[in-house]
């Protein structure tokens, strides 16, 4: 429980930050959204977009000038954020014990090194959590001027529940990062670079049919905002397919941290 409540204020901070970050992009967001706001005109622009273009972004599934389209062009943003915290997240809260050289106090507790991870892991959940919800709040505070209806919440609901998985996926990774990595300095470093890897094969995989396949290989469309807008659910197979990425990079972190060299 001292761990846990150790790094749940020493991660306060950074919490605050990426709060802050969604507060901004959500509030700036629906801000350009009233200029769309029932104004099919300004669709216009669209026409002059690369087809790849509209397709990777969304842009051709929603309808801007409702805000239900709007925040569903939106979801792929918010997704990009809250993946990148909770892989910054997973990989620093292992590694930072052995850059703040404060390793050394933590294996004298009266604990196993299973405990350690596993109270660490416990305060970046919190952490994730606090932030997703965070992130439905200014989501929804921020769209009621514009009088959403029920089918906008639901998509919403649907949506932060599509973020908060994704925020699991690359939290378990993270931390299998930073349990495998023995260079501390690389582990953040190798988290984000996976990160992006997986966000650009997200986009060539929307490029050509013949790319589709690489669509296994991206837990960025594992949720794609147009396919459960039109369906109002999730396909199983990646449902199943993030729970295994889940279990089994937090089970392989596990054992590899309780077997590897600590570095003092």
């Amino acid at each position: 429980m001292n761990i846990f409540l150790r790094e749940i204020k020493s991660n306060i901070k950074s919490l605050l930050i990426w709060s802050g970050i969604v507060l901004m992009i959500s509030t700036v967001g629906f801000a350009k959204f009233s200029a769309y706001a029932d104004n099919p005109d300004l669709l216009a622009i669209l026409d002059n977009l690369p087809a790849a273009m509209l397709e990777a972004f969304n842009l051709n599934s929603f309808n801007l000038t409702t805000v239900t389209g709007f925040y569903g062009v939106m979801f792929a943003y918010f997704g990009l954020i809250l993946s990148i915290s909770a892989v910054m997240w997973g990989s620093d809260i292992i590694s930072k014990e052995e850059r703040d050289k404060t390793l050394e106090f933590s294996m004298s507790l009266p604990v196993s090194r299973g405990q350690v991870v596993w109270a660490k892991t416990a305060a970046v959940l919190f952490s994730s959590i606090v932030l997703a919800l965070f992130t439905w709040g200014a989501i929804v505070v921020n769209a009621k001027q514009y009088q959403p209806d029920s089918k906008f919440y639901e998509f919403v609901a649907l949506g932060s529940l599509a973020l908060f998985i994704m925020q699991m996926i690359f939290l378990s990774i993270g931390i299998l990062i930073a349990c495998v990595v023995k260079q501390h300095k690389l582990s953040g470093s190798v988290a984000v670079s996976l990160l992006l890897g997986t966000y650009f094969i997200s986009i060539l995989s929307s490029l050509s049919d013949k790319l589709e396949f690489l669509k296994y290989f991206s837990p960025f469309t594992y949720f794609n905002a147009a396919d459960f807008f039109r369906d109002a659910k999730f396909e199983p197979v990646f449902v199943w397919l993030s729970a295994g990425i889940i279990v089994i990079a937090l089970a392989a972190g596990f054992f590899t941290y309780s077997k590897r060299d600590l570095y003092i």
